[in-house]
Protein backbone atom coordinates (compact mmCIF):
# COMPACT_ATOMS: atom_id res chain seq x y z
CA UNK A 1 0.00 0.00 0.00
CA UNK A 2 2.74 2.50 0.60
CA UNK A 3 3.76 2.10 -2.88
CA UNK A 4 1.02 3.37 -4.03
CA UNK A 5 0.41 5.80 -1.67
CA UNK A 6 3.73 7.64 -2.01
CA UNK A 7 3.44 7.94 -5.86
CA UNK A 8 -0.49 9.02 -5.53
CA UNK A 9 1.38 11.74 -3.60
CA UNK A 10 4.07 12.15 -5.62
CA UNK A 11 2.15 12.48 -9.08
CA UNK A 12 -0.60 14.50 -6.76
CA UNK A 13 2.65 16.98 -5.87
CA UNK A 14 3.48 17.14 -9.25
CA UNK A 15 0.33 18.50 -10.51
CA UNK A 16 -0.04 20.85 -8.37
CA UNK A 17 3.88 22.45 -9.48
CA UNK A 18 2.29 22.58 -12.38
CA UNK A 19 -0.45 24.90 -11.87
CA UNK A 20 1.12 27.13 -9.95
CA UNK A 21 4.48 27.18 -11.80
CA UNK A 22 2.98 27.53 -15.25
CA UNK A 23 -0.27 28.95 -14.39
CA UNK A 24 0.40 31.87 -17.17
CA UNK A 25 1.45 29.13 -19.80
CA UNK A 26 -1.17 26.45 -19.77
CA UNK A 27 -0.82 24.15 -22.88
CA UNK A 28 -4.51 21.66 -22.93
CA UNK A 29 -3.37 18.65 -23.58
CA UNK A 30 -0.29 18.86 -20.98
CA UNK A 31 -3.08 20.10 -18.05
CA UNK A 32 -5.27 17.17 -19.01
CA UNK A 33 -2.41 14.77 -18.56
CA UNK A 34 -1.57 16.53 -14.92
CA UNK A 35 -4.95 16.31 -14.21
CA UNK A 36 -5.35 12.09 -15.53
CA UNK A 37 -2.33 10.76 -13.75
CA UNK A 38 -3.22 11.93 -10.04
CA UNK A 39 -6.77 10.06 -11.04
CA UNK A 40 -5.65 6.85 -12.10
CA UNK A 41 -2.64 6.77 -9.18
CA UNK A 42 -5.97 7.62 -6.93
CA UNK A 43 -7.79 4.60 -8.28
CA UNK A 44 -4.72 2.13 -7.76
CA UNK A 45 -4.95 3.47 -3.94
CA UNK A 46 -8.60 2.68 -4.13
CA UNK A 47 -7.90 -0.69 -5.34
CA UNK A 48 -5.23 -1.65 -2.42
CA UNK A 49 -7.47 -0.63 0.12
CA UNK A 50 -10.81 -2.19 -1.59
CA UNK A 51 -12.02 -4.80 0.55
CA UNK A 52 -14.65 -6.34 -2.04
CA UNK A 53 -15.59 -6.85 -5.05
CA UNK A 54 -18.08 -3.64 -5.32
CA UNK A 55 -15.30 -1.43 -3.95
CA UNK A 56 -12.76 -3.03 -6.41
CA UNK A 57 -15.05 -2.12 -9.58
CA UNK A 58 -15.14 1.52 -7.99
CA UNK A 59 -11.30 1.48 -8.02
CA UNK A 60 -11.06 0.27 -11.51
CA UNK A 61 -13.62 2.90 -13.21
CA UNK A 62 -11.51 5.61 -11.52
CA UNK A 63 -8.63 4.19 -12.92
CA UNK A 64 -9.20 3.63 -16.11
CA UNK A 65 -10.51 7.23 -16.46
CA UNK A 66 -7.06 8.23 -16.56
CA UNK A 67 -5.60 5.28 -18.64
CA UNK A 68 -8.40 5.56 -21.05
CA UNK A 69 -7.82 8.82 -21.82
CA UNK A 70 -4.16 9.81 -21.14
CA UNK A 71 -3.02 8.02 -24.29
CA UNK A 72 -5.55 10.80 -25.91
CA UNK A 73 -4.19 13.83 -24.14
CA UNK A 74 -0.42 12.75 -25.03
CA UNK A 75 -0.76 11.78 -28.60
CA UNK A 76 -2.67 15.14 -29.10
CA UNK A 77 0.07 17.11 -26.99
CA UNK A 78 2.55 15.25 -29.96
CA UNK A 79 0.56 16.74 -32.14
CA UNK A 80 0.47 20.33 -31.03
CA UNK A 81 4.35 20.25 -30.40
CA UNK A 82 5.12 18.95 -33.49
CA UNK A 83 3.11 22.02 -34.62
CA UNK A 84 0.56 19.24 -36.92
CA UNK A 85 -3.24 20.05 -37.53
CA UNK A 86 -5.45 17.85 -36.80
CA UNK A 87 -8.76 18.15 -37.98
CA UNK A 88 -11.63 18.67 -35.46
CA UNK A 89 -13.86 16.10 -36.85
CA UNK A 90 -11.20 12.95 -36.12
CA UNK A 91 -10.44 14.79 -32.63
CA UNK A 92 -13.78 14.25 -31.92
CA UNK A 93 -14.15 11.16 -33.21
CA UNK A 94 -11.66 9.60 -31.35
CA UNK A 95 -12.49 11.08 -28.12
CA UNK A 96 -15.75 9.82 -28.63
CA UNK A 97 -14.39 6.22 -29.11
CA UNK A 98 -12.53 6.88 -26.30
CA UNK A 99 -15.56 7.53 -24.53
CA UNK A 100 -17.38 4.29 -26.02
CA UNK A 101 -14.79 2.32 -24.36
CA UNK A 102 -14.63 3.81 -21.41
CA UNK A 103 -18.53 3.51 -20.90
CA UNK A 104 -18.06 -0.39 -20.98
CA UNK A 105 -15.40 -0.07 -18.24
CA UNK A 106 -18.75 1.70 -16.29
CA UNK A 107 -20.83 -1.18 -16.97
CA UNK A 108 -17.74 -3.91 -15.63
CA UNK A 109 -19.45 -6.41 -13.48
CA UNK A 110 -23.25 -6.33 -15.36
CA UNK A 111 -22.51 -7.48 -18.82
CA UNK A 112 -19.56 -9.79 -20.23
CA UNK A 113 -18.28 -7.09 -22.99
CA UNK A 114 -14.97 -5.68 -21.27
CA UNK A 115 -14.39 -8.58 -18.79
CA UNK A 116 -15.70 -11.78 -19.62
CA UNK A 117 -15.91 -12.43 -15.60
CA UNK A 118 -14.98 -10.69 -13.09
CA UNK A 119 -14.17 -11.56 -9.01
CA UNK A 120 -12.28 -10.38 -6.12
CA UNK A 121 -9.18 -11.56 -3.92
CA UNK A 122 -6.72 -10.00 -2.01
CA UNK A 123 -2.65 -11.09 -2.05
CA UNK A 124 -0.30 -10.07 0.01
CA UNK A 125 -3.56 -7.34 1.64
CA UNK A 126 -3.66 -5.62 -1.02
CA UNK A 127 -7.22 -5.93 -3.55
CA UNK A 128 -7.12 -6.87 -6.66
CA UNK A 129 -9.64 -8.14 -9.47
CA UNK A 130 -9.11 -11.29 -11.12
CA UNK A 131 -10.77 -11.02 -14.35
CA UNK A 132 -10.73 -12.63 -17.75
CA UNK A 133 -11.17 -10.23 -20.77
CA UNK A 134 -13.44 -9.43 -23.12
CA UNK A 135 -13.94 -8.06 -26.99
CA UNK A 136 -14.12 -4.30 -26.03
CA UNK A 137 -10.91 -4.64 -24.07
CA UNK A 138 -8.99 -6.02 -26.97
CA UNK A 139 -10.85 -2.94 -28.41
CA UNK A 140 -8.86 -0.89 -26.32
CA UNK A 141 -6.10 -2.60 -26.55
CA UNK A 142 -5.66 -1.64 -30.14
CA UNK A 143 -6.89 1.87 -29.59
CA UNK A 144 -3.39 1.99 -27.23
CA UNK A 145 -1.66 0.59 -29.55
CA UNK A 146 -3.12 3.27 -32.18
CA UNK A 147 -2.17 6.43 -30.33
CA UNK A 148 1.28 4.95 -29.24
CA UNK A 149 2.42 4.22 -33.10
CA UNK A 150 0.89 7.20 -33.81
CA UNK A 151 2.82 9.65 -31.27
CA UNK A 152 5.82 7.57 -32.42
CA UNK A 153 6.02 8.21 -35.88
CA UNK A 154 4.40 11.75 -35.54
CA UNK A 155 7.97 12.25 -33.69
CA UNK A 156 9.65 10.92 -36.53
CA UNK A 157 8.15 12.33 -39.07
CA UNK A 158 9.19 15.88 -37.64
CA UNK A 159 12.47 14.57 -36.54
CA UNK A 160 13.06 14.08 -40.04
CA UNK A 161 11.57 16.99 -42.16
CA UNK A 162 10.28 20.16 -40.23
CA UNK A 163 13.50 22.10 -38.42
CA UNK A 164 11.34 24.39 -36.88
CA UNK A 165 10.28 22.35 -34.08
CA UNK A 166 12.59 22.32 -31.02
CA UNK A 167 15.00 18.60 -31.17
CA UNK A 168 15.18 18.62 -27.42
CA UNK A 169 11.48 18.82 -26.96
CA UNK A 170 11.11 16.05 -30.11
CA UNK A 171 13.66 14.22 -27.81
CA UNK A 172 11.53 14.65 -24.66
CA UNK A 173 8.52 13.36 -26.26
CA UNK A 174 9.67 9.81 -26.67
CA UNK A 175 9.98 9.03 -23.23
CA UNK A 176 5.93 9.48 -22.20
CA UNK A 177 5.55 7.40 -25.02
CA UNK A 178 8.37 4.69 -23.84
CA UNK A 179 6.88 5.25 -20.35
CA UNK A 180 2.94 4.87 -21.32
CA UNK A 181 4.24 1.29 -23.09
CA UNK A 182 5.87 0.14 -19.65
CA UNK A 183 2.87 0.92 -17.51
CA UNK A 184 0.14 -0.52 -20.37
CA UNK A 185 2.52 -3.38 -21.46
CA UNK A 186 4.96 -4.15 -18.80
CA UNK A 187 2.73 -5.97 -16.51
CA UNK A 188 3.49 -6.85 -12.52
CA UNK A 189 7.22 -6.10 -11.70
CA UNK A 190 8.90 -9.80 -11.59
CA UNK A 191 7.66 -11.63 -8.51
CA UNK A 192 5.77 -8.60 -7.05
CA UNK A 193 1.95 -7.76 -7.37
CA UNK A 194 2.64 -3.96 -7.52
CA UNK A 195 1.40 -2.53 -10.49
CA UNK A 196 3.97 -0.59 -12.92
CA UNK A 197 1.42 2.13 -14.29
CA UNK A 198 1.79 4.34 -11.12
CA UNK A 199 5.51 4.92 -11.35
CA UNK A 200 5.70 5.40 -15.08
CA UNK A 201 3.32 7.82 -14.51
CA UNK A 202 5.18 9.82 -12.42
CA UNK A 203 8.24 9.91 -14.73
CA UNK A 204 6.08 10.79 -17.58
CA UNK A 205 5.31 13.74 -15.20
CA UNK A 206 8.38 14.18 -15.09
CA UNK A 207 9.09 14.51 -18.40
CA UNK A 208 6.16 16.82 -18.84
CA UNK A 209 7.18 19.36 -16.23
CA UNK A 210 10.76 20.06 -18.73
CA UNK A 211 8.85 20.35 -21.64
CA UNK A 212 6.58 22.86 -20.00
CA UNK A 213 9.76 24.52 -19.12
CA UNK A 214 11.03 24.37 -22.46
CA UNK A 215 6.88 25.95 -23.19
CA UNK A 216 7.53 28.81 -21.70
CA UNK A 217 10.41 29.97 -23.79
CA UNK A 218 8.87 29.27 -27.16
CA UNK A 219 5.06 30.78 -26.15
CA UNK A 220 7.26 34.10 -25.07
CA UNK A 221 8.86 33.78 -28.60
CA UNK A 222 6.12 33.04 -30.20
CA UNK A 223 3.72 35.44 -28.87
CA UNK A 224 5.83 38.16 -29.76
CA UNK A 225 6.85 36.46 -33.12
CA UNK A 226 3.02 37.18 -34.16
CA UNK A 227 2.79 40.60 -32.94
CA UNK A 228 6.13 41.43 -34.90
CA UNK A 229 4.31 39.94 -38.50
CA UNK A 230 1.82 42.50 -37.79
CA UNK A 231 4.71 44.83 -39.56
CA UNK A 232 6.15 43.53 -42.23
CA UNK A 233 9.30 45.69 -42.63
CA UNK A 234 10.71 44.43 -39.28
CA UNK A 235 12.47 41.36 -38.06
CA UNK A 236 12.71 39.30 -35.32
CA UNK A 237 14.67 36.72 -33.79
CA UNK A 238 14.99 35.22 -30.08
CA UNK A 239 17.47 33.02 -28.68
CA UNK A 240 18.45 31.27 -24.92
CA UNK A 241 21.18 32.46 -23.13
CA UNK A 242 23.06 29.95 -24.53
CA UNK A 243 22.62 31.04 -28.28
CA UNK A 244 20.01 28.56 -28.88
CA UNK A 245 17.17 29.11 -31.86
CA UNK A 246 13.84 29.91 -30.26
CA UNK A 247 12.06 31.62 -32.61
CA UNK A 248 12.10 34.67 -35.33
CA UNK A 249 9.60 35.76 -38.35
CA UNK A 250 10.06 35.68 -42.05
CA UNK A 251 11.48 39.14 -42.01
CA UNK A 252 14.30 38.20 -40.05
CA UNK A 253 15.31 35.22 -42.24
CA UNK A 254 15.57 37.43 -45.02
CA UNK A 255 18.29 39.37 -43.55
CA UNK A 256 20.00 36.13 -42.22
CA UNK A 257 19.04 33.64 -44.30
CA UNK A 258 21.29 31.18 -42.23
CA UNK A 259 18.12 31.55 -39.99
CA UNK A 260 16.24 29.20 -41.83
CA UNK A 261 18.87 26.61 -42.04
CA UNK A 262 18.99 26.24 -37.84
CA UNK A 263 16.61 24.12 -36.22
CA UNK A 264 14.74 25.02 -33.15
CA UNK A 265 17.44 24.51 -30.21
CA UNK A 266 19.84 24.67 -32.87
CA UNK A 267 23.45 27.11 -32.35
CA UNK A 268 23.16 29.97 -33.58
CA UNK A 269 27.07 30.11 -33.97
CA UNK A 270 26.56 27.35 -36.45
CA UNK A 271 25.94 29.68 -39.60
CA UNK A 272 28.88 32.11 -39.68
CA UNK A 273 27.24 35.26 -40.57
CA UNK A 274 25.14 34.92 -37.02
CA UNK A 275 28.02 34.33 -35.44
CA UNK A 276 29.63 36.80 -37.09
CA UNK A 277 27.03 39.70 -36.07
CA UNK A 278 23.96 38.47 -33.73
CA UNK A 279 26.80 36.61 -31.44
CA UNK A 280 28.82 39.41 -31.18
CA UNK A 281 25.58 42.35 -30.41
CA UNK A 282 24.53 39.32 -28.04
CA UNK A 283 28.11 39.59 -26.20
CA UNK A 284 28.75 43.49 -26.60
CA UNK A 285 25.03 43.75 -25.02
CA UNK A 286 25.65 41.15 -21.88
CA UNK A 287 29.13 43.30 -21.38
CA UNK A 288 27.10 46.87 -21.27
CA UNK A 289 23.63 46.78 -21.34
CA UNK A 290 23.43 50.50 -22.62
CA UNK A 291 24.96 49.32 -26.06
CA UNK A 292 21.75 48.10 -26.94
CA UNK A 293 21.48 49.37 -30.46
CA UNK A 294 23.23 48.39 -33.64
CA UNK A 295 23.53 49.10 -37.18
CA UNK A 296 23.28 46.41 -39.70
CA UNK A 297 24.00 46.91 -43.37
CA UNK A 298 22.92 44.09 -45.66
CA UNK A 299 24.34 44.78 -49.83
CA UNK A 300 22.42 43.38 -52.37
CA UNK A 301 23.82 39.46 -53.15
CA UNK A 302 26.83 39.71 -54.81
CA UNK A 303 27.33 43.89 -54.91
CA UNK A 304 30.51 44.75 -53.21
CA UNK A 305 31.54 41.87 -51.15
CA UNK A 306 33.98 44.15 -48.95
CA UNK A 307 30.78 46.37 -47.49
CA UNK A 308 28.56 42.81 -47.60
CA UNK A 309 26.83 42.82 -44.28
CA UNK A 310 28.74 45.18 -42.78
CA UNK A 311 28.55 45.69 -39.03
CA UNK A 312 29.22 49.57 -37.90
CA UNK A 313 28.18 52.53 -35.73
CA UNK A 314 25.27 54.34 -36.51
CA UNK A 315 27.01 57.91 -36.15
CA UNK A 316 29.73 56.22 -39.15
CA UNK A 317 26.54 55.17 -41.57
CA UNK A 318 24.80 58.98 -41.15
CA UNK A 319 28.42 60.53 -41.86
CA UNK A 320 30.53 58.48 -44.09
CA UNK A 321 30.21 59.89 -47.68
CA UNK A 322 30.47 56.30 -49.38
CA UNK A 323 28.48 56.01 -52.48
CA UNK A 324 28.60 51.98 -52.25
CA UNK A 325 26.12 52.22 -49.72
CA UNK A 326 23.35 53.78 -52.22
CA UNK A 327 22.05 49.93 -53.16
CA UNK A 328 22.43 48.83 -49.36
CA UNK A 329 19.31 48.33 -46.90
CA UNK A 330 19.91 50.27 -43.04
CA UNK A 331 18.96 47.78 -40.17
CA UNK A 332 18.44 49.36 -36.78
CA UNK A 333 18.71 46.65 -34.47
CA UNK A 334 17.56 46.39 -31.62
CA UNK A 335 18.52 43.86 -28.75
CA UNK A 336 17.02 43.34 -25.25
CA UNK A 337 16.55 40.14 -22.47
CA UNK A 338 13.92 38.02 -23.01
CA UNK A 339 11.86 37.14 -19.20
CA UNK A 340 9.65 34.64 -18.37
CA UNK A 341 8.07 36.28 -14.83
CA UNK A 342 11.27 38.34 -13.63
CA UNK A 343 13.22 35.41 -15.03
CA UNK A 344 15.97 36.54 -18.38
CA UNK A 345 15.62 32.81 -19.86
CA UNK A 346 17.01 34.47 -23.46
CA UNK A 347 17.49 37.23 -25.70
CA UNK A 348 15.29 38.80 -28.40
CA UNK A 349 16.25 41.01 -31.56
CA UNK A 350 14.59 43.53 -33.27
CA UNK A 351 15.78 44.44 -36.86
CA UNK A 352 14.01 47.99 -37.62
CA UNK A 353 14.22 48.63 -41.37
CA UNK A 354 15.86 52.13 -40.67
CA UNK A 355 16.58 52.31 -44.46
CA UNK A 356 14.19 55.33 -45.94
CA UNK A 357 15.21 57.46 -42.67
CA UNK A 358 18.91 56.62 -42.62
CA UNK A 359 19.09 57.54 -46.68
CA UNK A 360 17.00 60.82 -45.82
CA UNK A 361 19.68 61.80 -43.08
CA UNK A 362 22.13 61.18 -45.11
CA UNK A 363 20.89 63.20 -47.87
CA UNK A 364 20.63 65.83 -45.34
CA UNK A 365 24.10 65.47 -43.72
CA UNK A 366 25.42 65.49 -47.54
CA UNK A 367 23.92 68.95 -48.14
CA UNK A 368 25.20 70.55 -44.91
CA UNK A 369 28.24 69.42 -45.78
CA UNK A 370 27.76 71.24 -49.30
CA UNK A 371 26.48 74.25 -47.55
CA UNK A 372 29.11 74.49 -44.95
CA UNK A 373 31.78 74.25 -47.49
CA UNK A 374 30.02 77.24 -49.23
CA UNK A 375 29.82 78.94 -46.24
CA UNK A 376 33.51 78.72 -45.42
CA UNK A 377 34.46 79.78 -49.00
CA UNK A 378 32.35 82.94 -48.74
CA UNK A 379 33.07 83.30 -45.02
CA UNK A 380 36.94 83.19 -46.10
CA UNK A 381 36.11 85.62 -49.24
CA UNK A 382 34.55 88.11 -46.38
CA UNK A 383 37.46 87.72 -44.17
CA UNK A 384 39.55 88.29 -46.89
CA UNK A 385 38.41 91.44 -48.16
CA UNK A 386 38.09 92.68 -44.49
CA UNK A 387 42.18 92.32 -44.14
CA UNK A 388 42.49 93.78 -47.66
CA UNK A 389 40.09 96.56 -46.58
CA UNK A 390 42.35 97.17 -43.06
CA UNK A 391 45.88 96.84 -44.38
CA UNK A 392 44.55 99.43 -46.97
CA UNK A 393 43.59 101.89 -44.26
CA UNK A 394 47.00 100.81 -43.07
CA UNK A 395 48.59 101.83 -46.17
CA UNK A 396 46.79 105.23 -46.41
CA UNK A 397 47.98 106.22 -42.63
CA UNK A 398 51.90 105.01 -43.68
CA UNK A 399 50.87 107.17 -46.72
CA UNK A 400 50.54 110.51 -44.72
CA UNK A 401 53.64 109.42 -42.66
CA UNK A 402 56.86 110.69 -44.71
CA UNK A 403 59.00 108.82 -42.17
CA UNK A 404 57.33 105.30 -41.87
CA UNK A 405 57.50 104.25 -45.98
CA UNK A 406 56.90 100.28 -45.85
CA UNK A 407 56.97 100.05 -41.97
CA UNK A 408 53.70 97.96 -41.86
CA UNK A 409 54.98 95.19 -44.71
CA UNK A 410 58.25 95.19 -42.47
CA UNK A 411 56.96 94.64 -38.79
CA UNK A 412 54.42 92.28 -40.13
CA UNK A 413 57.61 90.16 -41.76
CA UNK A 414 59.34 90.96 -37.97
CA UNK A 415 56.51 88.89 -36.24
CA UNK A 416 56.82 85.93 -38.03
CA UNK A 417 60.30 85.96 -38.22
CA UNK A 418 60.06 86.28 -34.18
CA UNK A 419 56.98 83.91 -34.02
CA UNK A 420 58.60 81.07 -35.35
CA UNK A 421 61.61 81.30 -32.91
CA UNK A 422 59.51 81.50 -30.00
CA UNK A 423 57.06 78.13 -31.31
CA UNK A 424 60.17 76.13 -31.64
CA UNK A 425 59.94 75.47 -27.57
CA UNK A 426 56.77 77.33 -27.27
CA UNK A 427 58.12 77.54 -23.44
CA UNK A 428 55.53 81.11 -23.49
CA UNK A 429 52.30 78.75 -24.39
CA UNK A 430 51.23 80.72 -27.50
CA UNK A 431 48.66 78.76 -29.09
CA UNK A 432 48.53 78.37 -33.09
CA UNK A 433 45.64 80.57 -32.89
CA UNK A 434 47.19 83.55 -31.18
CA UNK A 435 50.45 83.24 -32.99
CA UNK A 436 48.14 83.42 -36.33
CA UNK A 437 46.40 85.88 -34.86
CA UNK A 438 49.34 88.42 -34.18
CA UNK A 439 50.73 88.01 -37.34
CA UNK A 440 47.23 89.14 -38.79
CA UNK A 441 47.04 91.94 -36.15
CA UNK A 442 50.35 93.25 -36.98
CA UNK A 443 49.64 95.74 -39.75
CA UNK A 444 47.12 97.40 -37.34
CA UNK A 445 49.24 98.51 -34.88
CA UNK A 446 49.61 102.06 -36.00
CA UNK A 447 45.99 102.60 -37.36
CA UNK A 448 45.61 105.11 -35.30
CA UNK A 449 48.17 107.68 -36.94
CA UNK A 450 45.17 108.69 -39.07
CA UNK A 451 43.82 110.95 -36.14
CA UNK A 452 47.65 112.89 -35.66
CA UNK A 453 47.50 115.70 -37.76
CA UNK A 454 49.58 116.20 -41.54
CA UNK A 455 51.64 119.20 -39.67
CA UNK A 456 52.79 116.41 -36.77
CA UNK A 457 53.00 113.50 -39.19
CA UNK A 458 54.85 115.01 -41.99
CA UNK A 459 56.96 117.05 -39.73
CA UNK A 460 61.02 116.34 -40.38
CA UNK A 461 63.02 116.26 -37.80
CA UNK A 462 62.29 115.86 -33.56
CA UNK A 463 59.29 116.58 -32.51
CA UNK A 464 58.88 119.42 -29.97
CA UNK A 465 57.43 118.01 -26.40
CA UNK A 466 53.81 119.08 -27.03
CA UNK A 467 53.83 117.63 -30.69
CA UNK A 468 55.58 114.38 -29.24
CA UNK A 469 52.34 114.53 -27.10
CA UNK A 470 50.10 114.40 -29.65
CA UNK A 471 51.66 111.92 -31.30
CA UNK A 472 51.60 109.97 -28.92
CA UNK A 473 47.78 110.05 -28.65
CA UNK A 474 47.91 107.48 -31.80
CA UNK A 475 48.51 104.72 -29.22
CA UNK A 476 44.65 105.28 -27.39
CA UNK A 477 43.21 106.34 -30.89
CA UNK A 478 44.12 103.38 -32.75
CA UNK A 479 42.48 101.15 -30.58
CA UNK A 480 39.64 103.19 -30.87
CA UNK A 481 39.52 102.44 -34.41
CA UNK A 482 40.43 98.96 -34.22
CA UNK A 483 37.46 98.27 -31.78
CA UNK A 484 34.94 100.04 -34.09
CA UNK A 485 36.34 97.89 -37.10
CA UNK A 486 36.32 94.75 -35.32
CA UNK A 487 33.30 95.31 -32.63
CA UNK A 488 30.86 92.79 -34.66
CA UNK A 489 33.05 90.00 -35.70
CA UNK A 490 32.60 86.22 -34.07
CA UNK A 491 36.63 86.32 -33.86
CA UNK A 492 36.54 87.80 -30.07
CA UNK A 493 39.68 86.88 -29.24
CA UNK A 494 41.26 88.66 -32.39
CA UNK A 495 39.47 91.09 -31.38
CA UNK A 496 40.93 91.83 -28.14
CA UNK A 497 44.55 90.98 -29.42
CA UNK A 498 44.78 93.27 -32.29
CA UNK A 499 43.28 96.07 -30.26
CA UNK A 500 45.70 95.48 -27.56
CA UNK A 501 48.82 95.39 -30.50
CA UNK A 502 47.29 99.12 -31.13
CA UNK A 503 47.11 100.57 -27.70
CA UNK A 504 49.94 99.00 -25.78
CA UNK A 505 53.06 98.52 -28.40
CA UNK A 506 54.61 101.40 -26.73
CA UNK A 507 54.34 100.52 -23.44
CA UNK A 508 57.94 99.57 -21.65
CA UNK A 509 58.46 96.75 -19.24
CA UNK A 510 59.74 99.31 -16.73
CA UNK A 511 56.60 101.06 -16.95
CA UNK A 512 58.14 103.89 -18.87
CA UNK A 513 56.22 103.86 -22.09
CA UNK A 514 52.79 105.41 -22.57
CA UNK A 515 49.79 105.65 -23.18
CA UNK A 516 48.82 104.12 -20.11
CA UNK A 517 52.44 103.38 -18.43
CA UNK A 518 52.14 99.78 -17.98
CA UNK A 519 54.56 97.20 -16.87
CA UNK A 520 56.22 94.08 -16.42
CA UNK A 521 52.86 91.40 -17.78
CA UNK A 522 50.33 94.00 -17.09
CA UNK A 523 51.22 94.83 -20.94
CA UNK A 524 49.64 91.65 -23.15
CA UNK A 525 52.21 90.10 -24.39
CA UNK A 526 50.86 90.37 -28.03
CA UNK A 527 51.61 94.53 -27.27
CA UNK A 528 55.16 93.12 -26.26
CA UNK A 529 56.26 91.27 -29.22
CA UNK A 530 55.37 94.00 -31.40
CA UNK A 531 56.93 96.46 -29.72
CA UNK A 532 60.43 94.69 -30.54
CA UNK A 533 59.60 93.95 -33.72
CA UNK A 534 58.06 98.03 -34.37
CA UNK A 535 61.36 99.24 -32.40
CA UNK A 536 63.60 97.03 -34.74
CA UNK A 537 62.41 98.68 -37.56
CA UNK A 538 62.69 101.53 -36.77
CA UNK A 539 65.82 101.40 -36.13
CA UNK A 540 67.49 99.68 -39.05
CA UNK A 541 64.91 101.59 -41.39
CA UNK A 542 65.50 104.79 -42.52
CA UNK A 543 63.56 108.21 -41.44
CA UNK A 544 63.19 111.28 -42.65
CA UNK A 545 65.25 112.78 -39.20
CA UNK A 546 67.71 110.00 -39.28
CA UNK A 547 69.46 107.58 -41.12
CA UNK A 548 69.33 103.77 -40.76
CA UNK A 549 71.23 102.32 -38.18
CA UNK A 550 74.03 99.15 -38.81
CA UNK A 551 72.58 95.97 -37.58
CA UNK A 552 75.15 96.24 -34.65
CA UNK A 553 74.31 99.14 -32.99
CA UNK A 554 70.42 97.72 -33.52
CA UNK A 555 71.08 94.42 -31.51
CA UNK A 556 72.94 96.87 -28.91
CA UNK A 557 70.34 98.79 -28.73
CA UNK A 558 67.56 96.52 -28.64
CA UNK A 559 69.70 93.84 -26.21
CA UNK A 560 70.34 96.96 -23.76
CA UNK A 561 66.63 97.88 -23.78
CA UNK A 562 65.70 94.45 -22.45
CA UNK A 563 64.77 94.41 -18.98
CA UNK A 564 64.39 97.83 -19.47
CA UNK A 565 62.21 98.72 -22.61
CA UNK A 566 61.20 94.94 -23.77
CA UNK A 567 60.44 91.81 -22.08
CA UNK A 568 63.50 89.54 -20.85
CA UNK A 569 61.65 86.54 -21.54
CA UNK A 570 62.00 87.93 -25.33
CA UNK A 571 65.71 88.05 -25.49
CA UNK A 572 66.70 84.60 -26.52
CA UNK A 573 64.01 84.48 -28.61
CA UNK A 574 65.55 87.82 -30.55
CA UNK A 575 68.81 86.24 -30.39
CA UNK A 576 67.83 83.84 -32.30
CA UNK A 577 66.04 85.24 -34.78
CA UNK A 578 68.52 88.23 -35.52
CA UNK A 579 70.41 86.57 -38.25
CA UNK A 580 67.22 86.10 -39.54
CA UNK A 581 66.28 89.51 -39.25
CA UNK A 582 69.73 90.85 -40.51
CA UNK A 583 69.03 88.51 -43.74
CA UNK A 584 65.82 90.18 -44.54
CA UNK A 585 66.61 93.29 -43.80
CA UNK A 586 69.75 93.40 -46.11
CA UNK A 587 67.24 92.43 -48.79
CA UNK A 588 64.84 94.86 -48.16
CA UNK A 589 67.65 98.06 -48.82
Amino acid sequence: MTYYNIFFLLSFLLSIFYVFRYQKHFDVNITAIFLLIPIANLGNVFMAYADNLDQALVANRITYLGGIYLTFFITFSIFNLCEIKVPALIRTLLLVMNSVVYGFVLTTGNNPYFYKTVSFTKVDGLGMLVKEYGHVHTVFYLLILFYLLTGFFTILYTLFWKKQVSRVMLYLLFLPEFFTVIGYLGGKISGSTLEIAPMSYVFAQIVYLLIAERLTLYQVSDTTIETMLENGQNGFLTMNLNHRYLGSNERAKEIFPGIGKIPIDGDIAKDEDLKKYVIRWVETFEKDNEKSEQIYIKMPEGEKAKLADKHTKREEVLTEKNDEYENAKFYTVQLSYLFSGRNKIGYQLYFIDDTENIRYIRLLNNLNKILETEVEKKTERIVEMHDNLVLSMASMVESRDNSTGGHIRRTSDCIKILIEEIKKDNKLNLSDKFCKDLIKAAPMHDLGKIAVPDRILQKEGRFEPKEFDEMKKHAAEGARIVHDILKDTDDFEFHLLAENVAHYHHERYNGSGYPEGLKGEEIPIEARIMAVADVYDALVSKRCYKEKMSFEEADKIIMDGMGTHFDPQLEEYYVAARPKLEEYYAKTE
